[in-house]
């Protein structure tokens, strides 16, 4: 729990049903009031260095969007690799994430408000006057009501805002009479069916042209849908209603919010991430607040100072006390089980709980906001960006990076509560690494792995809504921006509502329905924002007390404070069995095993399994660290699956004009060259003749001293290396001739011998899939010279490079990757240490057939063997502090078998994905509500 809490100021408090004027000004002074308070600590930036960050934050926004605008509209998002847009059905399936994209210029859309933000008024002016000339909202196509609602729905509006305050001004805009606002009200019109359920809560997705369950529809069948996409309507749909007059729009998403806080846990007060639309049922039983729940939290305490409702701030506070009472341990932030809420349900973070301390900023808990943000950014100073997932030692989960920016919210928050300078350094390094690893010459690409730089072609619509506006607003001055921005209110998606809007068109009820539910402690409610005294007493360093402790949590010591039961040892009790001291012979060990509810079974094959009964424990206390026990166990088993497999390598294009911005995935090979214990190979690319590199080549002067291009198909992998290198080769790159396979879509694999001894072959042979290998093709096509480096990943850009062309820098002598922990089960075969089970590779030849590995070893987790067991749970205790930097680690998806021939319909979930992580857990947490530890 917080030590800042509470406190008595501000000017004057905040009475319970206050008008919107005084609930704004309250929040709006608990962000400006702080910001003198700070003369000490990091040190100040001069005002010329702020303008020459704010001024390179808008030639990097003019950058994404003026090619955005040359090579995508009206598509909706662009496609920074390959220059072009991205349009519903004409591009492979992305599953899920696909469902954001309506053919209504996306990108666009979502940008009108940061237009004007970055005092880009005459661009906002034809941004919206493209709006309205080319934007159908009535196409045949199904989409995410929730991802429709905060991108295009929130973007309508906050274009109509500011477009009517630019009106005001009479400079532009004259010619403006509600427009946007018009197409928003349609809008909405169109997602108004998916509210008809039994409970109220909204179908996930709906289609635009024909609505729901309708033949034509292709929807209307879903039955789940997660508490996020449930609950973050209220802002969106109460500004349509009091901008327009139609009360229907705040109704509904009000009896919404109201299902979800009935079906809230009633003794631990979460709420978990998957809900049955129909029943009310939790369907996934964890909670955090990460993805599937992040934004319902900010919902909350948001409605309350948009709409001046007090209910919504009381049932913020009891879900904001119930957080920090279970998710919270200082500086991580755990999902735990919503009915037994001391045991954690992961033992990894997400990347979307970034956003959460700008939330304690809002809510003026400001102390653990400081805490959890240092620990995000110690681990983006390790790996560059914030990857998807991590886990509690820092390691590696989920290593894309989509540009999110929810970390540049966060500092952009803590900069204003505090005016701590060091939140600029902060903002400084996120533009110095969005220019350095993710820009690209048509504008900025997600990052596809963190560890290698390699990217993906991809640039969502929520990088330019987002991040530039934060980024700008962290170093502009109020004179630097043409309105305000103190009466407005950020969206979760940053889209401005003013907040004069609580007092327009107030025909819904605000009848206090929270205190139906729960008798509410009047202690735990702040109806005024913190004194700043209180949040920094009379010491200018406070915030950089707080951060000193977490400057080396991730690289150099343990992460604290994320073991409850670790204060009781420090005591002197004796500390729990870890799963790496255990012995099978060992009668104590046997005994503790036993406390702890776990069984051993020898089996007939001399393995031993051990199955964990969380009822058969001694006391809760065992419970938990047996479940503990058995989630290293798990870890232990699938590190050593894992350690025949190779980590993703990268081919990074470094000449002209590219110059090392384009880093394409590539897949390993079992034979030839180690990258990650060599230095890097440079060198020109040629085509080999015969382009199969099957037999001797003819043209071994075009391939002599460079690195040879070879199409996939009729012989060996080793092979085509052998006839290459016989040629003077220096390197490989073998391209799929598999047409519109991309790693974007497909799982990695490594390139397999030949079944006979490989050591002949010393140049390095890599994989690309046919997309990333047609970059470099339509390279040389346009550019004839194309020089590439092929390394374990991305080398750091010199800033000069593009001027000099030099190589880039000495090869890192630390390799940042991660071990993607993938298995669930609460049983383990526990096999002998010295030899553990090789993965079998196939020896046959070739084939451009879809059922042919070509000798793949897919980069996969092989799946744990299990039965069903009475308790699933999966918390674990930190193993012991290692050198991660001097670890081989990776990231590993399983597949179930090798083939990269998927099919285009296969749904691939970069960010789903980490909400179905639990799915095949769900029956045992089922199980695990009987159980009476």
């Amino acid at each position: 729990m917080s030590e800042a809490r509470g406190g008595r100021g501000c000017g004057s408090s905040v009475p319970q049903r206050a008008p919107w004027s005084l609930v704004a000004a309250a929040a709006a002074l608990c962000l400006v009031a702080a910001t003198s308070v700070w003369t000490a600590g990091a040190a100040p930036m001069s005002r010329e260095e702020r303008q020459k960050l704010g001024n390179q934050v808008l030639e990097m926004f003019d950058h994404a969007y003026g090619n955005y605008m040359e090579h995508a509209y009206p598509a909706d998002e662009l496609m920074p690799l390959t220059c072009r847009g991205r349009v519903r059905g004409q591009e492979p399936s992305r599953g899920d994430v696909d469902d954001a994209l309506g053919k209504f210029s996306l990108t666009l859309i979502d940008s009108l408000d940061t237009l004007v933000v970055l005092n880009k008024t005459k661009e906002f002016e034809d941004a919206v006057r493209k709006v309205l000339r080319d934007v159908n909202l009535d196409n045949d196509v199904v989409v995410s009501v929730f991802e429709t609602n905060i991108r295009v729905l929130g973007g309508l509006l906050g274009g109509h805002s500011l477009a009517i305050m630019l009106k005001e001004k009479g400079e532009y805009m004259q010619w403006y009479n509600d427009e946007l606002l018009q197409m928003a009200k349609q809008l909405g019109y169109k997602l108004l069916p998916a509210f008809n359920t039994t409970s109220g809560l909204p179908y996930p997705r709906i289609n635009l042209k024909f609505g729901i369950r309708k033949p034509e529809a292709r929807t209307g069948t879903e039955t789940d849908t997660c508490t996020a996409c449930a609950g973050t309507l209220i802002l969106e749909f109460a500004a349509l209603s009091r901008f327009t007059g139609a009360t229907i729009f705040e109704e509904y998403a009000r009896k919404a919010l109201d299902f979800l806080w009935e079906k809230r846990q009633r003794s631990s007060n979460l709420v978990g991430v998957t809900i049955n639309i129909h029943t009310g049922d939790w369907v996934r039983k964890d909670s955090g607040v990460g993805a599937g729940i992040d934004s319902y939290y900010e919902y909350l305490l948001k409605a309350y100072v948009l709409l001046g409702d007090d209910s919504f701030l009381e049932r913020f506070n009891t879900h904001y006390d119930a957080i920090m009472r279970y998710i919270s341990q200082p500086p991580l932030l755990l999902d735990v089980h919503i009915h037994k809420p001391m045991l954690n349900a992961r033992t990894w973070m997400d990347a979307l709980l970034a956003f959460f301390p700008g939330l304690q900023v809002l809510k003026g808990d400001i102390r653990p906001a400081i805490e959890t943000h240092e620990m995000l950014y110690q681990v983006i100073k390790k790996h560059n960006f914030l990857p998807e997932a991590f886990t509690t030692d820092f390691r590696v989960h989920w290593a894309q990076h989509p540009l999110r920016p929810e970390f540049a919210e966060s500092t952009y928050f803590l900069y204003k509560a505090t005016g701590d300078p060091y939140y600029l350094e902060v903002g400084k390094t996120l533009i110095e690494n969005l220019n350095k690893y993710a820009r690209v010459p048509c504008g900025f690409a997600a990052m596809k792995d963190v560890r290698t730089g390699s990217h993906e072609d991809r640039m969502d619509s929520f990088f330019l809504a987002e991040m530039f506006k934060y980024l700008y607003l962290l170093f502009a001055d109020k004179e630097d921006i043409i309105f305000d921005i103190e009466d407005y209110i950020f969206t979760t998606e940053a889209h401005l509502l003013p907040l004069w809007l609580s007092t327009t068109n107030q025909s819904i009820s605000k009848k206090n329905t929270t205190s139906e539910y729960t008798e509410l402690d009047d202690s735990n409610f702040d109806w005024t924002c913190p004194n700043t005294q209180i949040l920094f007493p009379n010491d200018p360093l406070y915030a950089q007390s707080i951060r000193e402790p977490l400057k080396n949590v991730v690289d150099k010591s343990c992460p604290r404070g994320i073991i409850r039961v670790e204060e009781s040892f420090r005591s002197g009790a004796k500390p729990p069995l870890r799963a790496r001291d255990f012995m099978a012979t060992n009668p104590e060990h046997l005994e503790i095993l036993k406390k702890m509810g776990v069984s051993l079974i020898h089996l007939k094959d001399g393995r031993v399994q051990l199955v964990q009964h969380a009822i058969q424990a001694a006391s809760s206390i065992d419970a938990e660290d047996g479940l503990r026990f058995m989630q290293e166990m798990i870890e232990l088993s699938s590190q050593q699956q894992k350690e025949q497999q190779l980590p993703p390598r990268a081919v990074q294009i470094v000449s002209h004009p590219f110059f090392g911005r384009v880093v394409l995935t590539a897949g390993p090979a079992q034979f030839g060259l180690d990258l990650s214990k060599h230095k890097e190979t440079r060198g020109f690319v040629a085509s080999s003749k015969p382009y199969n590199g099957c037999s001797e080549l003819t043209n071994p002067e075009a391939v002599m001293g460079k690195i040879a291009l070879i199409q996939r198909g009729q012989c060996m992998f080793a092979e085509k290396a052998r006839n290459i290198q016989n040629a003077g080769a220096i390197g490989g790159i073998v391209i799929d001739d598999n047409e519109g396979s991309s790693s974007d879509t497909a799982p990695l694999f490594q390139m397999a011998g030949d079944g006979k001894d490989t050591d002949d072959i010393k140049i390095p042979m890599l994989f690309l899939f046919s997309k990333e290998g047609s970059i470099i093709l339509d390279a040389i096509r346009e550019y004839e010279e194309v020089e590439v480096l092929l390394s374990d990943k991305a080398k750091d850009r010199d800033p000069e490079m593009e001027n000099e062309e030099q190589p880039s820098s000495e090869n890192d002598s630390q390799n940042q990757s991660a071990e993607q922990i993938t298995s669930s089960s609460q049983e383990v075969d526990l096999v002998d240490q010295e030899s553990p089970e090789e993965s079998s590779l196939n020896s046959q030849p070739e084939s451009s057939s879809p059922t042919d590995t070509d000798n793949a070893a897919s980069v996969s987790a092989s799946e744990q063997n299990s039965n069903p067991v009475e308790n699933h749970e999966t918390t674990s205790l930190d193993g012991e502090c290692t050198d991660l930097d001097n670890q081989l680690q990776e990231q590993s998806e399983t597949e179930e078998d090798s083939n990269p021939n998927v099919s285009w319909g296969k749904k691939v979930q970069p960010i789903d994905s980490i909400l179905a992580d639990w799915n095949e857990d769900i029956e045992a947490f089922e199980m695990m509500e009987k159980d009476e530890l």
